[in-house]
């Protein structure tokens, strides 16, 4: 199926099934939780935790041990209140926003901008269908720039 935006197509497709065994994995899943909420403590979010976890550590996936680092930052309350997704597209907007207040006729950052605001919208209105988000949640930028510092 193409993309929305980049007339391009994805990379979906079938991927051979990972393996359920590690043999050359030595943490139990209690350590796994303990370097987990390490990271978590330090401000990561869940992708950077897994990708440490997958180099550093030699975990090649955290759900071989039944868990799922977001889970697991929820149950010890240090997962940030919106989803990880939504905070890097915010981020993003706030960055372009300040661009934009610099370079005023770079119109390509500026449709950049908008596609990454509708972004926000189509994704709030998933979250908030889940329950995942406040339901009054509104995307504003000006919140937005005072919510990424």
């Amino acid at each position: 199926m193409a993309r929305m935006y980049s007339r391009k197509r994805g990379k979906s497709g079938s991927k051979k099934p990972m393996q359920k065994v590690a043999p050359w994995m030595k943490y139990k899943p209690k350590e796994i939780e303990d370097i987990i909420l390490k990271y978590a403590k330090e401000g990561m979010q869940s992708a950077r935790i897994g990708t440490i976890l997958r180099d550093q550590y030699g975990i090649p996936s955290v759900r071989m041990n039944k868990l799922k680092i977001a889970q697991v930052m929820k149950k010890h309350k240090v997962y940030t209140d919106l989803p990880e997704d939504m905070v890097n597209l915010i981020k993003r907007a706030a960055a372009l926003d300040v661009h934009l207040s610099k370079n005023k006729r770079d119109y390509t950052s500026k449709r950049g901008l908008e596609i990454t605001e509708s972004k926000i919208r189509r994704l709030a209105k998933y979250y908030k269908g889940r329950d995942l988000m406040p339901a009054d949640w509104k995307w504003k930028l000006d919140r937005a720039k005072l919510m990424v510092k």
